[in-house]
């Protein structure tokens, strides 16, 4: 999942937290039913399943919808949720099927069934959003409702790792009577089954979720009143975490913030964790981009500077990124750190001169306003890859929405972009940032690559999988449709009276609110 997605190997997760000692504690009476607010830089861009595929709308979408399977805190195999029970059918991982669990119903009061399950799968492909997740489902050929309980899913060639797509927001179950088939829902409200209800919502500012008193599924109850509060920059969040207008601040405060937390510091809890959160220049490979040429986007990747770059505008808030797939994760390498070691404008001007193209190379760069420190990561980027004068790059900003619909259009160049996994497995920086078709939109093709993530996804033992990923992640590095930037760590800060941070964003792609509990 972008962050876009966004959405790690758990059994890897480095997870510290700092001052949260009591959070076990149960909650006074009081404070049952007090809401706790969660303050964010993540926008929604939609609250209908079949048109959003960014971090911030699949964190509401976790909480307010269900989908057949979820995963359990630093789980990386997932668990039934609205299902009692999936598994694959015979030998080839081409046929899997989900019974559903007795007694769920949506808001109106009508019984979920297979049918429900298979109109919400079957509409995310036909609507296939610019910026919905249908990608995810490449390898689905087709659901099958069973009876009423019973759901198959037929797949156009094996796929171990359906079953953690299935888990995704992209799996998220509509009621077929509330959400048209063939289009996206307006309005803004929500019918889903998850363990909380959205009682109200202003797009960009607020999501207030109730407990749902008919949700039945994997979690034993549901949590506290949330109030989500959506800011639009990093220091509009900076001052409402800092004014105690939210309880818990989140995705994401600013790096000077980040870098100037105290952990002894009182009234606070700070929670640090390792995550397989990226970051990506994207670069548009088709004919009649100015990088179009491999050779001029291999001298790019000799022009960046990621030590520098998280030295400064981050404040060694995130570490250097220098592969596809990041630290942690099953087949990670340093494939970008092999082939272009340090910044060279000898070799950067060497290959631009075997492409015969005029310097300098002019590019248009986009990032996403409000996004972290975009605008200030887009500047640096700036004057690195202006170094020495081979390139000059037009810089601009977007607002969120725009910005995902600008690079869908290819309507840029290049772009830096936040991805946050959507499951715990390295088949999530594959096909969606680099197979023909892929979400990021670069134009980028490579009969290879697509015969590697297919045969990846044959191996129902994921370690099985390295070696495609680190054929996948050394073509990359040769022909930079890419460029990884960077690699995240994860900050939750709350009150002292809040607990439950620490499980709130652990990089299964879950956004756990009703973890959150007062003290």
């Amino acid at each position: 999942m972008r962050s876009v997605r966004m959405r790690i190997l758990m059994t890897l997760l480095v997870l510290a937290v700092v001052g949260v000692g009591g959070w076990q504690l149960l909650p006074s009476q009081e404070n049952k039913n007090k809401t706790i607010t969660v303050g964010t830089t993540d926008a929604v861009t939609a609250l209908d399943p079949a048109g959003a595929y960014d971090a911030g709308s699949w964190a509401l979408f976790s909480n307010v919808f269900q989908t057949l399977l979820t995963f359990e805190p630093g789980g990386v195999e997932p668990v039934p949720d609205a299902a009692q029970s999936c598994a694959f059918r015979g030998s080839g991982l081409k046929t899997y099927q989900c019974t559903l669990r007795e007694g769920i119903s949506f808001p109106s009061g009508r019984a979920m069934t297979a049918e429900d399950v298979k109109f919400s799968f079957d509409r995310v492909r036909k609507i296939n959003s610019d910026v919905g997740p249908a990608s995810l489902f490449s390898t689905l050929g087709s659901v099958t409702a069973d009876g009423a309980r019973t759901v198959t899913f037929h797949l156009s060639s094996p796929d171990a790792t359906f079953p953690l797509k299935v888990a995704t927001g992209a799996g998220s179950i509509v009621d077929k009577e509330k959400y048209p088939a063939r289009a996206l829902r307006t309005g803004d409200s929500i019918d889903g089954t998850g363990p909380y209800t959205l009682t109200g919502y202003v797009k960009d500012q607020r999501a207030d979720l109730a407990p749902n008193a008919r949700y039945k599924g994997y979690l034993d109850g549901t949590g506290r009143p949330i109030a989500l509060r959506y800011y639009a920059d990093s220091k509009k969040l900076d001052s409402a975490w800092k004014a105690r207008q939210v309880d818990v601040a989140t995705r994401t405060l600013s790096p000077d913030v980040l870098a100037d937390l105290n952990p002894s510091d009182s009234g606070m809890r700070v929670t640090e964790s390792d995550s397989a959160e990226t970051r990506n220049l994207y670069l548009n490979t088709r004919a009649g981009s100015p990088l179009h040429d491999a050779r001029v986007r291999r001298a790019m990747a000799w022009l960046v500077n990621r030590e520098e770059l998280a030295a400064t505008v981050y404040e060694g808030t995130v570490d250097p990124l220098y592969s596809l797939i990041p630290t942690g994760i099953t087949g990670h390498t340093t494939a970008f750190f092999d082939g272009y070691p340090k910044q060279s404008v000898k070799k950067a001007r060497a290959l631009l001169t075997q492409a015969g193209v005029t310097l300098p190379v002019r590019f248009t760069f986009g990032y996403g306003i409000g996004r972290g420190a975009g605008k200030e990561e887009a500047a640096s980027l700036k004057k690195q890859l202006e170094t020495g004068g081979l390139f000059k790059v037009d810089v601009k900003g977007y607002e969120w929405t725009d910005f995902q619909k600008s690079w869908a259009a290819g309507k840029m160049d290049a772009w830096a972009v936040g991805w946050v996994a959507d499951y715990p497995d390295p088949d999530t920086f594959g096909a969606a940032l680099v197979g023909t078709g892929s979400t990021m939109a670069t134009g980028y093709s490579n009969k290879t690559v697509d015969h590697l993530i297919l045969d990846s996804q044959q191996f129902a033992d994921r370690s099985r999988a390295a070696n495609d990923f680190r054929d996948i992640q050394a073509d990359v590095a040769e022909d930079v449709p890419l460029i990884p930037l960077w690699q995240r760590k994860e900050y939750v800060v709350s009150t002292e009276d809040v607990g439950g941070g620490q499980y709130l964003d652990d990089g299964t792609g879950v956004f756990r609110l009703w973890r959150l509990e007062w003290i």
